[in-house]
């Protein structure tokens, strides 16, 4: 009989040292079957960090445990696995101060590129100069351009990055989401290819 695995690209397995076969890829066959597919320890014993589980070690413990059945892979060649323990509330506390600290240094450096880029390129005196050509006199602050330009601004950023007071403007996905996606696929494809070279 036919037992297809389908290996995923990455798991977590929080709280056990034991990866097993439901653990890094989904399966499909008879329901007995496939129970008894998931059950199946791949390793055990494990410390916290990341492992790599081939597909070869997925197909070489099934055919171990259920000699006379056909594995397909229909899915990765590799997984990367990682282990952690249960997150205590210690840990979850300073994770929270990581936050609120990347999110200060991002908010003074947005602020700060901003208010630089606007010194450089005189946009004071550009405004200045608008109000001067469009009302035919000077002032020093021409409100009636720089407010209307910071809400402008404002929502310029909302719709760049698709996202307001916590929820979605649509469903497609933002710049920082997309780069963020292929930089955890480099790492994720980079830690597997270091953890292969590591294999005794």
């Amino acid at each position: 009989m036919d037992i297809y695995v389908k290996p995923k690209k990455k798991a977590e397995i929080i709280g056990r040292d034991v990866i097993r076969v439901a653990d890094v890829a989904d399966v499909f066959a008879p329901a007995g079957l496939k129970t008894r597919v998931d059950a199946i320890r791949l390793k055990r014993g494990l410390s916290d960090g990341a492992y790599a589980v081939s597909v070869l070690d997925v197909v070489a413990a099934i055919c171990a445990a259920l000699p006379g059945h056909t594995v397909v892979n229909v899915g990765e060649m590799d997984t990367l696995a990682i282990v952690k323990s249960k997150p205590s509330r210690h840990i979850a506390l300073w994770t929270w101060t990581k936050v609120a600290m990347v999110a200060a240094v991002l908010f003074v450096g947005s602020a700060t590129a901003i208010m630089a880029f606007h010194t450089d390129s005189q946009l004071g005196t550009v405004f200045q100069k608008y109000y001067e050509i469009f009302f035919g006199h000077k002032v020093e602050k021409p409100y009636i351009i720089t407010i209307p330009y910071s809400i402008g601004l404002a929502l310029g950023i909302i719709v760049f990055f698709n996202h307001f007071t916590g929820k979605r403007i649509t469903k497609e996905p933002t710049p920082i989401e997309i780069e963020m996606e292929l930089y955890q696929q480099d790492a994720e494809d980079a830690l597997l290819a270091q953890l292969e070279r590591e294999k005794p």
